[in-house]
């Protein structure tokens, strides 16, 4: 089991915490990796930051992608997949953190099962990347029709096969809740995502972020149903209400 990994950080305006992202992933006991980081035109000095940081490290496993504009999450993360050399690609959010052993063991179980769409466990953590306890447990499976009602794949918990995905399939829509709408797409399609039950990841949660806003999560759901997916009222409704039922309950 020698095959490279494609990670994949999409940056922006996240300052306090891209080191600590990266050096999780430094510190992988799976060394085969590629890390791609694209700077999206952060306005906070994360821009600054992560030059002299990588200057110093001078780790040529981390490349970056410097952009002149600012394109969003999705189309910064389909930029490295493009360039990306990997057969495996493996999404992390840039405040979000690994365990050590999460590319050994997510890879050996993928290996193990054949899967070719793989997420695991996770574990909620604070501002300052310490886990609360909280762990949400996943699946063994998720088929499409399940994953509607089940939004339970966290993006930096995600790694993906390009020999049974093709690259050209593994591209993110312009649409926000993206990774969501992806993961969709290639259940949509036909495959399978494993569950691999063990927390491997924590979800820095900080209290202003995006992910916290509940109204704006509920949008972004209802408009993947009836905008992305194009589903009907009724149909929309019922995964919703199963979606709702879950996010609280993974929540408390």
């Amino acid at each position: 089991m020698n095959d490279l990994v494609s990670i994949i950080i999409p940056v922006h305006n996240v300052r306090s915490y891209i080191i600590q992202t990266i050096e999780s992933v430094r510190a992988q006991s799976y060394t085969n990796w590629e890390l791609i980081l694209t700077e999206d035109c952060s306005t906070d000095g994360t821009r600054e930051l992560l030059r002299q940081y990588l200057e110093e490290l001078q780790d040529d496993r981390i490349r970056v992608i410097w952009l002149d504009e600012n394109v969003g999450a999705a189309a910064a993360r389909n930029l490295a997949v493009e360039i990306s050399q990997g057969r495996f690609i493996a999404y992390l959010d840039a405040d979000d953190l690994w365990g050590r052993d999460k590319l050994l063991h997510q890879l050996r179980f993928m290996r193990e099962t054949g899967a070719a769409f793989c997420f695991t466990n996770y574990e909620f953590a604070d501002e300052n990347g310490k886990g609360t306890g909280k762990v949400v447990h996943v699946p063994e499976t998720l088929t499409y029709n399940r994953a509607l009602r089940n939004t339970t794949i966290f993006t930096s918990t995600v790694m993906l096969d390009t020999e049974q995905i093709g690259r050209n399939k593994i591209r993110m829509p312009d649409i926000r809740s993206e990774d969501t709408a992806l993961w969709w797409q290639l259940l949509r399609a036909g495959y399978t995502a494993y569950g691999f039950r063990e927390t491997l990841v924590l979800y820095r949660r900080p209290a202003k972020s995006l992910s916290s806003n509940k109204l704006s999560a509920v949008k972004r759901i209802w408009d993947l149903y009836r905008k992305a997916e194009k589903l009907g009222v009724l149909y929309s409704c019922y995964n919703f209400f199963f979606w709702a039922f879950r996010a609280v309950r993974r929540r408390v």
